[in-house]
């Protein structure tokens, strides 16, 4: 199913005039998991999803995003002997890869591990998805070095070193966070006392302003709108710190306890703003009030823990794969927001991620399969499923023009979804 080419209006505010068909950066278009096309085809069972193409993505969890006929997504290979980090354009329709660009060495700080196994040692590979407005790409490598590069030849148009120009602070297991695209600014962070929080001009790469003394966390940051007010809430080890989105202005901050890794990223329904982490910590849901001052309204120590599959909000519920590490077995579930009450949980999917089609969950197991589900807080209810690609998923699927892209730390597939 083609969308219809219009530009929208996006969830919380976003105005980064991307078309309805594109998902431009992680997690979408609006960085909540969920792309305003619906589903050609729901009935999997009669007529399950064909695989247009795959194209090799050797090692890590980068996400793709799809711009203009392209899919951009970050891997690690060989290059002149060495293995090296690389930005790729593949083109959307054939899998074919149009450009690469290095970035640089394949060090993630990890003790190693098999990434083409289903083990649970993490293994080696960027984590990092590329945003692209269809004329420029932003990378945000392991190394914290944020890199514009040209969509159309993969030319570099500016770069910044965030921890030689800014007093960057590097983190165990290197950067996994991705570029914030929102507008004409790229949000990140990772630099040092006073500018742990950054926004760059998207065009020319002008520090639009930094704030903050944090250590920042594996998380994305998180674009929104509360109480009227655009904001950046990221995720530091102290907690959730947020800022005004055009100033920088600190708006609030809520401290939430940090334990080896915290890499899901904040969710945002109205004015409440749910978190969580691995490593027995838990999760929480606050309340953000007029003043802009949050307050709790519960927390759940060592449980509904995300361990880095940040799920999505609707109607009410939270939707996606929660219990910490689980290889192969964490469940896809879903809770009450209000409550944190878990509505129904099917095991078997374990670390892997979920979006929003319409009002169908397009899971991806930690195994390679591509799930259809219904958004149903009464039951589970499981519309098909298909074996998309090899090798170990713990990358988020993305949503364009009727198709479905996925990637494992060996391969990269296009799913075609028929009317």
């Amino acid at each position: 199913m083609k969308s219809i080419l219009c530009v929208s209006i996006l969830s919380f505010g976003v105005s980064s005039l991307a078309l309805a068909g594109d998902w431009n950066q992680y997690r979408g278009n609006s960085g909540i998991g969920i792309t305003s096309e619906t589903l050609g085809n729901s009935d999997w069972a009669a007529k399950a999803p064909g695989i247009a193409w795959t194209a090799p993505t050797p090692l890590g969890f980068s996400s793709l995003c799809v711009v203009d006929g392209r899919a951009y997504t970050i891997v690690a290979r060989g290059e002149e002997g060495k293995e090296l980090e690389q930005c790729i354009a593949l083109d959307a329709e054939t899998g074919r890869e149009i450009w690469h660009v290095t970035l640089g060495d394949k060090d993630y700080g990890h003790d190693g591990g098999n990434a083409g196994a289903l083990g649970n040692k993490g293994g080696d590979g960027p984590r990092s998805t590329p945003a692209s407005d269809g004329t420029h790409v932003f990378v945000y490598d392991s190394h914290m070095v944020l890199t514009c590069l040209a969509a159309d030849s993969g030319k570099v148009i500016w770069q910044h070193d965030i921890i030689k120009e800014h007093s960057g602070r590097q983190i165990k297991w290197r950067n996994a966070t991705s570029p914030l695209l929102v507008g004409d600014m790229i949000y990140v962070g990772g630099g040092g006392a006073g500018e742990t929080f950054l926004a760059f001009d998207k065009h020319s790469g002008e520090v639009k302003w930094k704030n903050g003394d944090e250590t920042i966390t594996h998380a994305t940051p998180a674009y929104t709108t509360i109480r009227g007010q655009d904001q950046v809430i990221f995720f530091a080890v102290s907690g959730l710190v947020s800022l005004a989105a055009d100033t920088g202005k600190e708006l609030w901050r809520d401290a939430f306890p940090f334990n080896v890794s915290t890499a899901a990223s904040p969710v945002v329904a109205d004015n409440r703003v749910f978190c969580s982490a691995g490593y027995s910590v838990g999760s929480q849901l606050i309340q953000i009030g007029d003043d802009q001052k949050p307050e709790e309204v519960w927390f759940r120590k060592n449980k509904l823990m995300n361990h880095w599959s940040t799920p999505i909000v609707h109607d009410g519920h939270l939707y996606g794969i929660f219990e910490f590490k689980k290889y192969g077995k964490a469940p896809l579930q879903c809770v009450d927001l209000k409550t944190g009450e878990i509505k129904w949980s099917e095991r078997g999917f374990g670390p892997g991620n979920c979006i929003l089609v319409g009002d169908k969950l397009v899971v991806l197991s930690d195994a390679g399969e591509v799930v259809l589900v219904s958004a149903d807080p009464g039951e589970y209810q499981e519309l098909g499923r298909v074996k998309a690609v090899t090798g170990k998923c713990w990358s988020t699927p993305a949503y364009s023009n009727g198709r479905i892209y996925v990637r494992s730390t060996t391969e990269a597939a296009c799913l075609e979804v028929d009317e």
